[in-house]
């Protein structure tokens, strides 16, 4: 947390390396935590590229209160949440679009699930409900607290807990019958 105000402290001060080194360390797990809310990774890299934006634009917002990966986070999650409300309402998909998006979600799924244990992981991960889906994603791959997930999911630590435990529950069961069909 202190390297991450550090950062921000020196491109506050004007140095345009750190806001670099911020993009740098966070363009990736704020794109793939988007990716999560809206399952299209062009359109992810896009509300990820707004966030960062955010910092340029409005720099005062961030308070150091948490960390700066918390913050960014907690806006990632409101541009994706922002993003499916006018999707609900204006939904539209040219077909070369969508194809091309399958097509980099498939690539960069085969990239980062190289091996067969994390692709059914991945796999079983994606029938949970979307906040256990969320809740696992923060805590297990993003390594957040339950404290800091609480708060970028607008939950309280409880209601984390109770999502962690039922989404373990759920993935034991789908690895196990997946183990079961198998044989």
């Amino acid at each position: 947390m202190e390297q991450d105000a550090q950062m921000f402290r020196r491109y506050l001060d004007g140095d345009q390396t750190a806001f670099a080194e911020i993009i740098e360390a966070y363009r990736d797990p704020v794109t793939f935590f988007i990716q999560r809310y809206v399952h299209d990774i062009c359109t992810a890299e896009d509300l990820a590229a707004d966030v960062f934006m955010q910092l340029v634009v409005h720099p005062q917002k961030y308070n150091f209160k948490s960390s700066l990966k918390t913050y960014l986070f907690v806006l990632a999650r409101s541009r994706a949440l922002d993003y499916l409300r006018k999707q609900k309402r204006h939904p539209s998909v040219p077909i070369e679009d969508a194809a091309e998006a399958i097509a980099d979600t498939q690539d960069l799924e085969a990239h980062v699930l190289q091996n067969e244990e994390h692709r059914r992981l991945h796999e079983a991960i994606g029938q949970l409900p979307e906040p256990q889906q969320v809740a696992v994603h923060l805590v297990y791959f993003e390594e957040y607290s339950y404290e800091d997930a609480a708060k970028i999911m607008k939950k309280t630590r409880k209601q984390i807990d109770n999502l962690l435990y039922r989404a373990k529950q759920a993935l034991r069961n789908l690895l196990g019958e997946r183990e079961e069909q198998a044989v």
